[in-house]
Formats: C-alpha cells, structure tokens, sequence
C-alpha cells in the first residue's frame, strides 16, 4: 500500500463510521497491511487483495462483547448513534452492520455462544475514486 491509498482508506473509513479520529497507518511489517487505530487504540486492521488484477482492501475488527449489546458497544466505540446492526435473511450466525440505510459490513459470531464478534468490511477501488 502506498501513502495516497492510505489516505483514501482513512477518508472512506471517517466518512463511513461518521469520525475523523480513525486512523490509517501503514504496518511497518506487512507492506500489504494497514493498521486502523481510533485515538490510541488499534481497531483492527486492513489487507490488500490484488486476486483477479482487481485491488481490494478487507477492513477487520474484533468486537470483544455479547450480541446483546453489540449495538450500543458499536455506537459508543465510534461516536454514532447512526450506526445500527440489522439481521440477516436465513443467517443466525452474523449480522449486517448499517450506517443509517448504507451498508457498511457483516459482524460474524466467533463462537457459538455469541461472546465476541469480528466485523468484515469490503473496500473495493471504485469506493476510494471519491477521495
């Protein structure tokens, strides 16, 4: 990854969680990875994916609570109450993550009790021409 895509992933994720305080920084032991931090704290972390000559980025985080209140822990972690986990048709297993009607990722259970969760976003190119 270079700096100019770098910035292009920090400003799409800003605009699609509602906050300027994510950030993207290039992982100095993986070229092909960024880490995204809020403030202090690492959220997760962001391959690239050049399969097929079509580069792609996959944006993954670790969300450390039950289902119950994976809403509210979403809500507060990124400052935006209008983030909101719709189900799935026919999938018990995961859920969508919304900002308002867009559609930002699937949030997996990662256990069968439901204890923690790992939100999987898609970033194609196409998405970062408007930054």
């Amino acid at each position: 990854m270079d700096k100019t895509e770098l910035r292009k992933l920090q400003a799409f994720l800003q605009n699609a969680f509602g906050n300027d305080s994510i950030k993207v920084t290039l992982d100095p032991k993986d070229t092909d990875k960024a880490a995204v931090h809020f403030g202090e704290a690492r959220l997760g972390t962001i391959a690239v994916d050049d399969e097929d000559g079509d580069r792609s980025f996959s944006f993954e985080m670790k969300i450390p609570v039950e289902r119950h209140v994976l809403q509210e822990y979403l809500r507060r972690r990124f400052e935006n109450d209008d983030l909101k986990i719709v189900a799935r048709a026919k999938k018990t297993d995961s859920v969508e993550l919304n900002k308002g009607s867009d559609f930002l990722g699937v949030i997996s259970a990662d256990d069968a009790k439901g204890r923690s969760y790992t939100l999987q976003m898609a970033i194609l190119d196409f998405d970062l021409e408007d930054y």
